[in-house]
């Protein structure tokens, strides 16, 4: 390892190191506009510039240099101070007095290395130069006068998302960032140039003019939109959350989070259920809660109570819906909503295995039934780096428009009784080969298949297990764990014929299969599940109450409350827990804190925040012919629109008509 001094203090580097990351291995900061850690160097802004001995005479851009043994390296002379200036003031010529209406001040990079590092002044008396404005979709606003020729956004597009949309035109003065013809770029990770843009060229569009950084109260919160579960920080302002932003967890989502994840928050406040309703007469009626409960409770259901989850529930309601149903003698709980039934005996069949940082690492990866850029925007950016490293991806199903080679093998499921045979060389050779087998696949009966395959080829060992299933919904692996799953899936609730079935949020449920049972919705939009229920309980969203989220990794992460429900709404448990009192039974808690132990004593695990649950040994491969049948569609049908919140969201109906469907959203009076 070289070593090298920064400022008279000589520390060891790691080799490959630039002399900007020796630098912060000292504790020096660097200002910088254009590197950033997880993107190529392009060396464009010059603000890191530092003085290196041997060498030249002058000042360097420390982003571009190696570090290398026996460096002098100054941050703090004068020739840097000067030069640090210059390069301010440079960048400071053409760029507008825009901070009083910039919906990036009071977090803008430039106006914070402005002052650490300019002179506080201009000597350029010149007119400033303009450009045009560039269409980039509804979700970047852009005002390319401020524009520095950074970059971010371009290499972003280039190397993470894989969708060469923006890019420079012109040389010199005349350069210009811009998307391809102007088009608006339609992908699901471009909004993340807003979070990557120093200055106020890239602003979120809904978000303008809403309100500036120090108002607002920060949370942090765990993205319920797929099942990755992306840390995320909620800022709100009063009772309304006005934007999310990512967190950086490296293991999870880096510091990266998809358009839908972002921006599905204006739903939160339309077509809220926030009063008790009751169908009398056929009509949706507002209502009690007593009248509500009381009317459950004439149900009389005993054991015939049945309790669905749907994608978007914590893993304590779950668990207080499953307690309610244990007292009352009933063990009908499913949250595959949707009806699939694979075997849960072992968890580790059912879990993304290889976990997202190590699917990186995989040299042959074969993918069963999954969209997995609608699915999960973030861990297609994982395949993706896997690619790039060599790894051949395989793909069984319809085709869709990756970001990476890949080679489609077909439709057809019994395909996987027999690969091809380059497909079989391939998985063989491969150190650590892998297979990902998503909702499409679940839903085709190939998941006996991909346990075969992986059992075949080897992708499970010491060090490495190869197996993954992808889920779709953010509660999905949370209610495995706490066992809220039939063996055959809705079949076995059809088959019981409930009086009483409770919908947590579930609203891809087909309500038309309990022609005689009481249907209670327990959730927080008027959605599908609302539309069918006989009684309405207002429920909370994933902002307004504390919860634990388990992702399709089987990773346990909690999220804190942002803001209060409107109207009548309560927190899920509590609505359970008056429930259990109109049954005339107990639960055995009382509040939030004596809930989530109870949850921890029943699955330890829950309570390890942060970690990767143990599911145990793989189960074994079952025997028998490959299913017949073909994958001829995925579950995800419109990216944007997949779950309640989305759906009400003014911003994602936008996003779905402009970028999907390539119309024009008609407004009111048009």
């Amino acid at each position: 390892m070289p070593k090298v001094t920064v400022d008279g203090q000589e520390i060891e580097v790691p080799g490959g190191a630039t002399v900007l990351q020796a630098c912060e291995l000292a504790g020096k900061e660097i200002p910088r506009f254009c590197y950033h850690e997880r993107l190529s160097i392009a060396g464009n802004c010059r603000m890191c510039l530092v003085e290196v001995k041997p060498g030249p005479p002058k000042p360097q851009a420390s982003c571009a240099l190696p570090a290398t043994d026996g460096q002098e390296i100054r941050t703090d002379s004068e020739m840097v101070k000067t030069a640090r200036e210059g390069v301010m003031e440079f960048l400071l010529i053409n760029h507008p007095l825009d901070c009083p209406i910039c919906d990036q001040g009071g977090e803008c990079d430039l106006q914070d290395q402005a002052m650490m590092y300019g002179r506080g002044g201009s000597r350029y008396d010149e007119n400033k130069r303009a450009v045009t404005e560039k269409y980039m979709g509804p979700l970047i606003k852009t005002i390319m006068t401020r524009c520095i020729h950074c970059t971010r956004c371009v290499r972003f597009s280039e190397e993470i998302a894989g969708v060469d949309e923006i890019g420079a035109l012109y040389r010199g003065e005349d350069m210009q960032i811009t998307t391809y013809l102007e088009q608006a770029a339609k992908h699901e990770l471009s909004a993340n140039v807003i979070d990557l843009c120093p200055v106020g060229a890239l602003t979120s569009g809904p978000y303008a003019y809403e309100s500036r950084p120090w108002e607002l109260k920060k949370t942090l919160g765990i993205d319920v939109s797929d099942a990755v579960g992306s840390n995320i920080r909620i800022d709100s302002r009063g009772r309304e959350v006005l934007r999310v932003l990512p967190r950086i967890n490296d293991d999870v989502n880096e510091e990266w989070i998809s358009d839908k994840a972002r921006y599905q928050v204006d739903g939160l406040t339309r077509r809220r259920l926030d009063k008790v309703f009751i169908r009398r007469r056929g009509k949706l009626e507002t209502a009690s809660w007593d009248e509500a409960f009381a009317k459950i409770a004439k149900a009389k259901p005993g054991k015939a109570i049945a309790a669905i989850a749907g994608d978007m529930v914590d893993c304590e309601t779950m668990f207080a819906a499953k307690t309610l149903l244990k007292a009352s003698g009933s063990a009908l709980v499913e949250s595959r909503q949707t009806g699939m039934d694979y075997d849960v005996s072992s968890l580790a069949g059912a879990n993304f295995n290889s976990t997202f940082a190590k699917i990186e690492e995989a040299d042959a990866i074969l993918i069963i039934g999954s969209h997995v850029r609608w699915e999960a925007p973030l861990v297609n950016v994982r395949l993706r780096k896997a690619a790039k490293s060599g790894a051949k991806l395989f793909i069984v199903g319809p085709e869709w428009e990756t970001t990476y080679p890949a080679e489609f093998l077909g439709e057809e499921i019994g395909i996987l009784g027999n690969l091809p045979s380059h497909v079989q060389d391939a998985l063989n050779g491969a150190e650590r080969p892998a297979v990902i087998i998503g909702g499409a696949g679940l839903a085709a009966g190939a998941h006996g298949s991909a346990l075969r395959i992986a059992h075949d080829f080897g992708m499970v060992k010491d060090g490495w297990n190869g197996f993954n299933v992808l889920h779709l919904s953010a509660a999905r692996m949370g209610a495995l764990m706490l066992g809220f799953a039939q063996s055959g899936g809705m079949a076995d609730i059809l088959a019981a014929k409930p009086k009483v079935v409770l919908a947590l949020g579930a609203d891809e449920i087909d309500f038309g299969q309990f022609p005689e049972a009481l249907k209670v919705y327990i959730g927080h939009h008027g959605d599908k599940g609302a539309h069918a229920a006989d009684i309405i309980l207002p429920a909370s969203a994933y902002t307004e109450k504390p919860g634990t989220y388990v992702n399709t990794e089987g990773r346990v992460q909690m999220a804190d409350k942002a803001i209060f429900a409107p109207g009548d709404a309560r927190e899920d448990w509590t609505i359970l827990r008056a429930l259990a009192d109109a049954l005339g039974v107990t639960v055995g808690f009382d509040n939030y804190d004596q809930l989530r132990a109870a949850m921890v004593a029943d699955v330890p695990a829950l309570g390890e925040e942060g970690q990767i649950a143990n599911f145990g040994a793989m189960p074994s491969a079952p025997i028998g012919a490959a299913p017949s049948g073909t994958i001829n569609a995925y579950p995800v049908k419109d990216f944007y629109l997949t779950n309640p919140i989305a759906r009400a969201s003014d911003v994602m109906q936008r996003c779905s008509v402009e970028l999907l469907h390539e119309e024009v959203l008609q407004e009111a009076a048009e």
